[in-house]
């Protein structure tokens, strides 16, 4: 909506009011905003001009105070009169215009109640201002958001949310889009406000989503049940969301519905709305739901001591009415607080004149916070029904949309409200006119948070063909008024407003160049529009195109063969020229198609820009080329226009036909490396790239390169295997870097490899610090191999040395195409001074200023060029500032406007000459006779520049030439030093000429290598050196780790800094102290050159040592090979030569390299954390040798003496790294750390609950630190202070071998301990409170009533269990947890919360001890000591009160004694009692009998039938039945039994292991129907627990034999109940439901009842009855009888895999329940018996195949595979056995193996199963029972001849007499039933020849 401006009483409008301003000055465009996005019409109005109402004018100002009157005069007569006057001018017009201009106000500042409505405006937005907004555009890299007021802002990508990793990125996009959507409501504050500089009035208003700015000042009380929060997506998780809200320390969660829906469509970084639904204040977790019904409807409470801080955009109130406004009304809502609702923002969005009426004071409606304005303490409100709901009011209109008939509803004083007849609901707009007319208005804008269309009822309007972007179309011609002209084109605005370019080409059919002159502002021209993209439209006024009557080309479907138009050229090539249509389609008309001449050009007959008349011979609208026939191969040399630039590379669009794009990366756009970044930074697109090498080409895109090395050898440049010769040199740019080498890449993909021996000609030298990807390179072409595919260069400066001055050359080309790119702006006449300055010329100038360095010139008519006269070239004169020189110019810096000069007199003098003698011309013609190509000549370095030097040579006149200090492959090595004034040698290689940019180019022999060569070739011939004389050197050089000298005749060496100094680690820091270059000493020649065909690099070792100066009669070859030889435990001294953040590395000796791991360094943290510091270059440094690597010459170090004691680790000793290269003698590796060493650390994890820290000690070797052993103190959090990556001090406490053969390493951080603190860090109370510190290492420390401390573990509904130091854990029962009852343990002992309490019970046997939290009872002594029992006594009447009432029966406190019994529900009533809650209430009186009291567990059974109490003396009450005791024991329901002793999870389960109870059970299940409970179900007790169960019985004989009796009654018992249940179904078997019912309720917990009353149910065909009996029977057995609830169970799997549907989803359903009740194993089992018994093979393998993995280590369940693989004829069994063998522990391999044998013999192969007990009986072959197994099963085959050749291999063994006659027993009876008296006594007789042969 555009609001127009108040009037004052003569008519005149003060035009500062108006919120759309007209411009003040012609606008001016600019690059940028060529650039730009274009706003949307909202902000579009204010370029519409002659807008009635407010908006942007042309108009004059007599017409505008003329239509101003004409408004007037509409409006009632009170107000004109009241304008009238003087005073009321200047008291009502006042706070008019104040309100007007946007002063917001704010209830709480003073004491006066408003006059109009608060409105924001784009002159009272302020930074910090809170405002609700909708989402209008999600672009790249910012979201646009509508405002209230019609504004809007701009959000940067970096202010969407908290969450910093999120950057700008290629993919941001796609972000943005993800996470926000268009018509998004979205809390939003302003960050700042910026001034248009495009135009005047307008501000730019940038805005934050983060919600740590809009949740500034919240804390966690401030969240409260019902409110409303918005909250970034943090993470996904299986469960819901984690949420962010700004906030540190508070978190979020939402979870996910049943439906699964709340997941769909939730995204990481989403901005979301929820409820608070709960609120978790220790956690500090704030649960939220994001259902849109419950947060649209969600109003927030009136919550007392609320502050303005809390208040925030989008919350819904409960406002009432205070009073009603001019212009909106005044509400107060929160009780605390005011706010205002303009007209736009009512209800009813068509409200008429009547509005005022339909809000009476003290009215109350639902209203949301629009905007807050904390400095003013301003609320604006809104009670639009769509915000209300939460929603973004709907727009059914358009900008540009014309409606005829627009009905008026209301005129205001800034307007006019409209009813638009849209669909599917009518739409308001707002303009001017009368009330009451239906008018015709077109649609200006849209005020979408409003849901506002703005109008206009202008004409022109109506009239113009172009009002929207949509109007736009190309070719078509209109007029457009001339607004603002520039350097780069002309600015046009359409009479509907909108506004065009017309770039400079376009401005006219010639070029050209003084635009201002050619269009003038204001001018009204006609233009033909070219194109609209983006919002950016283009237009020509070349008046060929704007008269052109042929057909439009605007896209490339129109182009067809034949067709004539016009189009411009755009560019200009040898084979052709480009043209391009209307928007941006683009043609190629090749050289033939022009109608040259024979040989011209085309850019001799056409020029850029002429419009031409074309016909179009093809086109491919596929590729969207039109007439393009030439194809582009790689190696060829192409052109392009840089469209975008990136960070690391430069997109060009190359005019070619089915490429579209191709990339230059960064690297690429110049050969050397600091041109090409500074070329990067200085590109913008738009620019053109004339010559680019194609390289490769993928697809539609081409990878290019602009190096000129490769542009000028583009030809030679191979692309295939065929075209590469041996011992050639090619140019390619290296593409990739490894440890061992360096990649070549030419052409396409065609790669080679030069090895690190290949690529340095340094050995030592590091690849990654010699080359860098993409570098341009020289490469010898060593090998070809192309079976293999691969290419071996050789990259050493020796072999690829330039032979031009290509690489110089290049350099200067670049600094050209650099300066203009740096001067682009400039004009040919400011870039003229170049012209007058020529190499080696005389130049007049005037002295500036001198200084230390040299002098500063002047030149006279040209400015900004200054001239620089170094020290050097100073030529002896004196110099004042003012006077005028004649110097020589050496240099000439374009980009720098710098000119080096020099006044030398031997350059003057020889420049005097020259001249006078000759013209300069005819100088330089003769100095290019004299010197030729490839002549060899003697300069002096006159100026040394960091890439190149400037030289003289003498013998040619003082010739400036220059040549570069480096080469290709030397760019990054470090570069050989030059003076001034130094001679050298070099060759020309280039004379002056353009393409040499006038300059001489040389190539210095030091480059080239070629004067080395010659010199090493007369060197050698002249003398030699032998390994062990002594001679006489000279030191040139002094490098950090060595000195470089010459000796002899032309021999140069080198002394490392190992050969200078005794191996002291006390050596000073600096070794080299006492030597200087030029210093002469005597050293002796200890080993020759490394590389002796380098002759650069051809240094010979040298030694000063005195040691080896002494005495050389001892000295050989071989002593070098001596020095490579090191011990473990050896301690060497390195010097420091390098430092990064893990190691330090050391320099031994020449050859030899160390390194140290940081945390071996230290063990204190502080000197960790300043690694770096300690180790300066250089330093001497200590260790003694952990490993080493003779292959690398490496060693591993540390700094602690190494101990060979037997319990350690070697740090790293199973690495990967360390242990190939260890080749210390020896075969233990263990040498490095020990139990009871103090070790510098670093924290690497910290683990969840208490799993404490994990603390990394070495490269690959990492302890664990308890959460017992973090803090001396018990504190509640020892977590607290640490974080990941911290450095810590530790003591080792343990080291043990994990079955996984991997080293386990205890830790501790306790200071207290020996060794881990220093006296004055021991504080006062680790010295006074011993108890504080005291850990219970061992069970035995600990005995009942000793006072303890703790940390949780773990908690459950039935107790937890806490930690008492590293070693000793306990268990706290439920009962013991609190003196008051606890209703949820884990939410009040959560895991690792500290807790005191005592010792209640120990047992050192089963590692068993129980702990109470309880403080004391009633008596003061402990509640364990208070039990009592002999006190009381079976039959006696107690009294008590109820303390609390269960389903199943009542706890009584007894009285006077402290002691809780149980009454169970049996026990209460006589009569059957079904509800015992309706019954009792807690705190009755009652009495009752005891009638069991168990003193083992403390617990008493109490009854309250009316027969016990009416015979309180009758001691013989009939004993409760074993149902009744067993709930009596119930450990779920009775707070004082042992509740946590059947919990594996616990340990303390006493497993039953007889066998004989099994096989009963199953006898008695035998007679069971369909449901029945297979034997193949039920498990035997596993091997392995008996086995350990017998060992811990047998440790007390007592124990044992109690628990034996115990075992055999529990088992006598079982019978009898089994055999009264038989005994009852047999006499009378139940015929109904209700006798079932009786059968149930007398043994609840007999499975075999139950199964047969599902049974029955089942008979009748009511499925659903029996699962209901099914589930019934679980609920009600006892927990402890496991295998009558695994009987259920079993029979529930049979009922569902019969009637389930689908069987298979509902067995497993069940099954998974099954898993958590009962042993797992037991319940696979049971349902493999139940897959097996019905055939469902696929099933039961698919179940055999979890069960594997699952329990991997169960001989039982491998057995079972088996089984099932053999009746399934599978042939792979031997690959299950050779797993079964790899998963098995060791002890289980017999049993294993002879009963898969067994299982060959019965279902399988036999053969099979004789090799397996053969192979088994070679490894036992005493065992008699394998082999009496064999032979029960070849005997059962029946093939005598096998059976007796198996007897006599078995009698044949030396065994003892005792097994001996097992064994001829056997045979005995089997001869005998065989039936053959031959046989049997043959038997005998050899049974008497072994006993005469024993007993011999």
């Amino acid at each position: 909506m555009v609001v127009p401006q108040k009037k004052f009483a003569n008519g005149k409008r003060n035009d500062s009011t108006k919120s759309f301003k007209p411009m003040k000055k012609p606008f001016k465009k600019t690059k940028d905003d060529v650039a730009a996005r274009s706003e949307a019409m909202a902000l579009q109005l204010e370029d519409v001009p002659d807008f009635p109402r407010g908006g942007g004018t042309s108009l004059s100002k007599k017409e505008r105070e003329k239509l101003y009157e004409e408004v007037d005069a509409e409006f009632d007569a009170d107000e004109r009169v009241s304008k009238k006057s003087k005073g009321g001018k200047s008291k009502k017009r006042i706070p008019s215009d104040l309100d007007d201009l946007g002063l917001l106000f704010g209830g709480g500042l003073h004491g006066k109640r408003p006059r109009y409505a608060n409105k924001i405006t784009t002159k009272n937005i302020s930074p910090g201002m809170k405002l609700l907004g909708v989402v209008t555009e999600v672009n790249q890299k910012d979201i646009v958001i509508s405002l209230p007021g019609g504004l809007r802002g701009l959000v940067r990508a970096s202010e969407v949310s908290d969450f910093t990793d999120r950057g700008i990125e290629d993919d941001e996009n796609e972000l943005l889009g993800d996470i926000f959507s268009v018509g998004q409501l979205v809390p939003c504050i302003v960050l700042e406000l910026d001034d248009d500089k495009k135009e005047a009035g307008k501000r730019k208003i940038w805005l934050s989503l983060r919600l740590s700015l809009l949740h500034k000042g919240f804390s966690f009380d401030s969240f409260q049940l019902g409110m409303v929060f918005s909250a970034n997506v943090k993470s996904i998780e299986d469960h819901g969301s984690i949420l962010h809200f700004g906030l540190p320390s508070i978190t979020g969660f939402i979870e996910i519905s049943d439906d699964g829906n709340q997941e769909s469509g939730m995204k990481t970084g989403q901005l979301i709305q929820g409820v608070v639904t709960k609120i978790d204040r220790d956690r500090k977790i704030v649960h939220l739901s994001s259902d849109p019904d419950s947060v649209a409807k969600c109003l927030t409470k009136d919550l007392s001591g609320m502050s303005f801080d809390l208040l925030i955009p989008g919350m819904m109130v409960n406002a009432r009415v205070q009073s009603v406004l001019e212009n909106g009304i005044l509400f107060d809502f929160l009780t605390y607080f005011n706010g205002t609702v303009d007209l736009f923002h009512l209800k009813n969005p068509l409200s008429n004149k009547s509005w005022k009426d339909e809000y009476n004071q003290n009215k109350t409606v639902n209203a949301r916070i629009l905007f807050i304005d904390p400095s003013s303490r301003a609320v604006g409100l809104t009670l639009s029904p769509h915000v209300v709901c939460n929603k973004a009011p709907p727009l059914h209109v358009f900008s540009g949309d014309i409606f005829d008939e627009a009905k008026v509803v209301r005129i205001d004083k800034s307007g006019l409200l409209l009813e638009l007849p849209s669909k599917p609901t009518p739409t308001p707009a707002y303009v001017s006119f009368k009330e009451g007319n239906h008018i015709r208005v077109r649609v200006l804008g849209l005020k979408q948070m409003e849901g506002l269309a703005v109008g206009t009822l202008k004409e022109s309007a109506f009239e113009g063909p172009v009002f929207t972007h949509s109007d736009v179309k190309p070719g078509m011609v209109t007029k457009a008024k001339v607004i603002s002209v520039d350097t780069f084109g002309a600015i046009v605005q359409f009479s509907g407003g909108l506004k065009a370019m017309c770039p400079l080409r376009h401005m006219s059919e010639f070029e050209v160049t003084k635009p201002r002159k050619k269009f003038k502002v204001g001018a009204e021209l006609v233009f033909r529009v070219l194109g609209c993209k983006s919002k950016r439209i283009t237009v020509t006024y070349k008046k060929t195109l704007v008269k052109s009557k042929l057909p439009i080309l605007s896209s490339y479907t129109d182009a067809t063969e034949g067709l004539v138009t016009h189009g411009w050229i755009t560019k200009i090539e040898k084979h052709g020229c480009f043209v391009r249509f209307y928007n941006g389609v683009q043609g190629f008309v090749p050289r033939f198609e022009l109608g040259l001449e024979p040989g011209s050009d085309p850019d001799s007959v056409f020029h850029v820009g002429e419009v031409v008349k074309c016909r179009v011979t093809s086109a491919v609208h596929g590729t969207q080329r039109i007439t393009l026939n030439d194809s582009i191969k790689l190696g060829s040399i192409v052109s392009g226009i840089i469209d975008t630039i990136t960070s690391q590379a430069v997109i060009v669009r190359v005019k070619s036909k089915s490429v579209v794009k191709g990339t230059i990366s960064a690297e690429h756009l110049a050969d050397h490396h600091e041109q090409a970044k500074l070329i990067m930074s200085l590109l913008r697109p738009g620019y053109e790239l004339d010559k680019l090498l194609v390289l490769d080409i993928e697809g539609n895109n081409m990878a290019l390169s602009s190096k000129y090395s490769l542009i000028k050898l583009a030809e030679e440049l191979p692309s295939d295997f065929n075209q590469l010769q041996p011992n050639s040199v090619v140019h390619g740019y290296v593409c990739n870097l490894i440890e061992n080498g360096c990649f070549v890449r030419f052409l396409g993909r065609l790669t080679g490899f030069a090895p690190r021996s290949k690529a340095i000609d340094d050995p030592k030298a590091d690849v990654s610090e010699s080359f860098f990807v993409g570098q341009s390179v020289r490469a010898n072409i060593v090998d070809v191999n192309q079976e293999k595919s691969r290419i071996t260069l050789s990259l050493k400066q020796s072999s690829c040395a330039s032979v031009d001055a290509s690489f110089v050359q290049e350099y200067f080309l670049m600094d050209e195409k650099i300066s203009d790119l740096q001067s682009s702006d400039i004009t040919k006449s400011d870039c003229s001074w170049v012209e007058k300055f020529s190499i080696g010329s005389l130049i007049k100038g005037t002295i500036q200023e001198q200084n230390d360095l040299g002098v500063v010139v002047n030149f006279d008519n040209i400015n900004n060029v200054l001239g620089f006269i170094p020290q050097h070239h100073m030529g002896g004169a004196t110099l004042v500032p003012g006077s005028v020189v004649n110097a020589v110019v050496l240099d000439i810096s374009r980009a720098e406007r710098l000119v080096d000069l020099s006044l030398r007199p031997e350059l003057l003098n020889n420049l005097t000459k020259e001249v006078s003698n000759s013209s300069k011309k005819k100088r330089k013609r003769g100095i290019s006779k004299e010197l030729e190509v490839h002549q060899r000549v003697s300069a002096v370095v006159e100026i040394v520049k960091e890439q190149h030097l400037v030289l003289s040579i003498p013998e040619h006149g003082y010739t400036i030439g220059y040549a570069s200090v480096s080469d290709y492959n030397t760019q990054k090595l470090p570069v050989k030093q030059f003076s001034t004034g130094q001679s050298v040698v070099a060759s020309v290689k280039a004379v002056q000429n353009p393409l040499t940019s006038g300059r001489l180019l040389l190539l210095l022999d030091s480059v080239s290598g070629t004067s080395e060569t010659s010199r090493s070739k007369r060197a050698k011939k002249k003398s030699s050196c032998e390994v062990g004389s002594v001679v006489h050197a000279e030191i040139t050089e002094i490098k950090p780790f060595e000195l470089r000298v010459n000796f002899g005749n032309s021999f140069r060496g080198r002394i490392h800094i190992t050969e200078v100094l005794v191996n002291d680690a006390s050596t000073s820091d600096e070794p080299f102290a006492k030597f200087r270059v030029g210093q002469s000493i005597s050293a002796r020649v200890v080993a020759k050159p490394c590389h002796t065909d380098i002759k650069k690099t051809q240094l010979w070792e040298l030694s000063v040592k005195p040691a080896m100066l002494k005495d050389s009669s001892e000295f050989n070859d071989t002593q070098e090979s001596e020095q490579l030889e090191f011990a473990a435990g050896q301690c060497v001294i390195g010097y420091v030569y390098k430092v990064d953040k893990e190691w330090v590395w050391l320099a031994v000796s020449r050859n030899v390299t160390a390194r140290i791991f940081i945390l071996d360094t230290s063990c204190k943290a502080h000197e960790l954390e300043e690694f770096e510091r300690r180790f300066p270059i250089g330093k001497a440094v200590s260790g003694y040798v952990l490993t080493y690597n003779k292959e690398k010459k490496t060693l591993r170090l540390v700094q602690r003496p190494l101990l060979f004691i037997h319990k350690s680790i070697a740090n790293g000793g199973g690495s990967k790294t360390d242990k190939p290269d260890s080749s210390i003698p020896g075969d233990d590796d263990t040498l490095f750390i020990h139990e009871g060493d103090i070790l510098g650390g670093r924290i690497s994890k910290i683990l969840p609950g208490v799993g404490g820290l994990r603390v990394q000690l070495g490269p690959y070797v990492f302890g664990r630190v308890h959460f017992t052993e973090i803090n001396d103190s018990w504190v509640p959090d020892p977590l607290d202070g640490f974080r990941e990556g911290q450095f810590v001090k530790c003591k080792v406490l343990e080291i043990s071998s994990s079955s996984k053969g991997t080293w386990q390493i205890e830790l501790s951080l306790r200071t207290s301990l020996d060794g881990m603190s220093s006296a004055d860090h021991l504080s006062e109370d680790l010295k006074n409170n011993d108890n504080v510190c005291k850990r219970f290492e061992r069970i035995e420390d600990l005995s009942p009533d000793m006072g303890v401390q703790g940390y949780v573990k773990n908690t459950m509904s039935k107790g937890c269990f806490i930690i008492l130091s590293r070693t000793v854990e306990a268990k706290v029962r439920l009962s013991n947890l609190c003196d008051t009852f606890v209703k949820e343990p884990e939410k009040e002992f959560p895991v690792g919360k500290l807790v005191t309490g005592r010792v209640l019970n120990v047992e050192p046997l089963s590692k068993r001890i129980e702990v109470t939290l309880k403080t004391v009872n009633a008596g003061g002594r402990p509640k364990s000591e208070s039990y009592d029992l002999k006190k009381l006594h079976v039959g006696d009447m107690i009294s008590g009160r109820i303390r609390r009432v269960e389903p199943f029966g009542l706890f009584i406190d007894i009285d006077q004694t402290g002691m809780v019994g149980l009454c169970h529900i049996s026990q209460l009533s006589d009569d059957r009692m079904e509800n015992v809650q309706a019954r009792y209430k807690a705190g009755e009186s009652v009495r009752a009998k005891i009638l069991k009291l168990d003193e083992e567990k403390k617990r008493i059974s109490l009854g309250m039938k009316s027969s016990y109490l009416m015979n309180g003396d009758d001691d013989k009450a009939q004993p409760l039945s074993e149902d009744n005791t067993s709930m009596e024991c119930d450990p779920i329901n009775d707070p004082k039994s042992e509740v946590l002793a059947a919990v594996d999870d616990f340990g303390f389960q006493e497993t039953s292991g007889g066998t004989s109870l099994v096989l009963a059970q199953v006898e008695s299940r035998a007679s069971i129907p369909p449901l029945e409970v297979d034997l193949d179900d039920i498990e035997e007790t596993d091997f392995d627990s008996s086995q350990n169960q017998e060992k811990l019985l047998g440790a007390n004989k007592d124990e044992k034999s109690k628990r034996r009796e115990k075992q055999k009654d529990k088992e006598e018992r079982e019978k009898k109940i089994q055999a009264a249940e038989g005994r009852l179904l047999e006499h009378h078997a139940p015929e109904n439901a209700d006798e079932f019912e009786k059968l149930v309720r007398s043994s609840p917990n007999s499975s075999f009842v139950w199964i047969k009353y599902m049974a029955f149910m089942l008979s009748l065909a009511d499925i659903e009855k029996a699962r209901s009996i099914a589930e019934r029977a679980l609920r009600t057995i006892n927990i402890r009888e496991e295998e009558e609830k695994l009987n259920i169970w079993v029979a529930y799997f049979n009922l569902e895999n019969e009637h389930g549907n689908p069987p298979e989803e509902s067995v497993k359903k069940v099954f998974e329940r099954a898993r958590q009740y009962c042993d797992p194993k037991k319940v696979y089992l049971a349902l493999l018996g139940v897959y097996e018994r019905t055939e469902q093979y696929k099933l039961a393998d698919k179940l055999l195949d979890e069960m594997i993995k699952k329990f991997k280590q169960s001989c039982k369940i491998w057995l079972r595979k088996i089984q099932s693989s053999l009746k399934q004829n599978e042939e792979a069994i031997q690959s299950v056995v050779n797993r079964a063998l790899l998963c098995l522990p060791r002890h289980k391999h017999i049993k294993f193996i002879s009963q898969t044998a067994i299982l060959e013999f019965k279902c399988g192969v036999a053969d099979r199963g004789r090799s397996l007990f053969e192979g088994v009986l070679r490894e036992y072959p005493k065992r008699t029972d394998l082999w009496s197994v064999y032979l029960d099963q070849e005997i059962r085959l029946g093939e005598d001849d096998v059976i007796r050749s198996l007897f006599e291999r078995a009698i044949s063994l030396s065994l003892p007499p005792k097994k001996m006659k097992f064994l001829f027993k056997k045979f005995l009876e089997y001869e005998k039933s065989v039936g053959d008296e031959e046989r049997v006594e043959y038997v005998k007789q050899r049974a008497m020849e072994y006993a005469n042969s024993t007993l011999a």
